[in-house]
């Protein structure tokens, strides 16, 4: 069906209820009062509605012209959007950034600039894609991400300190060596050891990676910490987790070990930037504000 009326005569509605009159709408607009009268005599017709009415020396809006200017508003916001989303396209801004998150890192630290972020961007999503050792990495060197917060710096790739991740060995509380003061790194390989799969895509022996594998008797491999943390809680075995996971969701559940020479340790984390010269505008500014998060100094989380 085709439309009756235009997006520029709804939006010449939206200008006379906000300034008032039809005087002070043409004042606004640039436009002689003749021209924004002939335009709502159009609309009315077109609409078969009265829409406005005479107020003391004022032509306003009338009930009829409110109520229909209330549905239209919703319809000039996104056209306005449209006009942004394509003007910022024409700037070559993405639609779509992938970001590429090592899964040593606590979520919160992405989530707050990216508010901050979403707040000044209407216009580009964000695709999430939570990576973990080789994984990572070819996310990076392959360039499937825009931005990747990654643990260790990668050959050729220049990164920027973002943060730490502390990791802390854990059983369940009502695991046997919970009760111990402390404990020695032979009696902790003694017992099943749960981690996270490499991720990545290689397959040649040797070349994936168990980082933090103390070549337990038995190992229990997992693809996620969500997974690892409720394997720990039902008493599996024990775990290297990373400690604003603990802090989250496990403070009663589980409980820390007391190793001795191997209570915890800081993974860095870092940002690095795949696409190099070919990053985009958008890309650049949410790498920013990762940027203006960061805490390079070692912390809870």
């Amino acid at each position: 069906m085709r439309l009756k009326t235009t997006l520029d005569q709804w939006q010449t509605l939206h200008e006379i209820d906000r300034a008032g009159s039809i005087q002070a709408a043409a004042l606004q607009l640039n436009k002689s009062h003749t021209t924004l009268l002939y335009a709502l005599r159009k609309l009315e017709d077109q609409l078969g509605v009265s829409l406005v009415q005479i107020e003391g020396r004022r032509a306003v809006l009338s009930e009829d012209g409110k109520a229909l200017l209330r549905r239209a508003s919703s319809m000039l916001e996104q056209a306005r959007e449209l006009e942004l989303f394509s003007e910022q396209l024409a700037k070559g801004v993405e639609s779509e950034i992938v970001v590429a998150v090592d899964h040593l890192c606590c979520l919160e630290r992405l989530y707050k600039p990216m508010a901050n972020f979403l707040a000044e961007n209407n216009s580009t999503s964000i695709q999430v894609v939570e990576t973990s050792l080789s994984k990572t990495t070819e996310m990076v060197t392959q360039e499937l991400a825009d931005v990747a917060i990654i643990n260790l710096p990668i050959t050729n790739y220049p990164a920027e300190a973002f943060g730490f991740t502390k990791m802390e060995p854990v059983v369940a509380s009502s695991h046997p060596l919970a009760r111990a003061t402390s404990i020695s790194l032979n009696q902790l390989s003694s017992l099943p050891q749960i981690v996270v799969r490499d991720l990545g895509s290689v397959e040649k022996l040797g070349e994936k990676k168990d980082v933090g594998w103390l070549k337990s008797s038995q190992r229990i491999t997992v693809d996620n910490f969500d997974h690892a943390f409720g394997a720990v809680v039902q008493g599996v075995g024990y775990c290297r987790l990373p400690k604003h996971i603990i802090d989250s969701r496990g403070s009663e559940k589980l409980t820390v070990l007391n190793v001795k020479n191997g209570s915890g340790y800081h993974v860095p984390l870092h940002l690095t930037l795949p696409k190099g010269v070919k990053t985009g505008p958008a890309t650049k500014r949410f790498y920013e504000l990762l940027l203006e998060s960061a805490s390079p100094f070692p912390s809870t989380s």
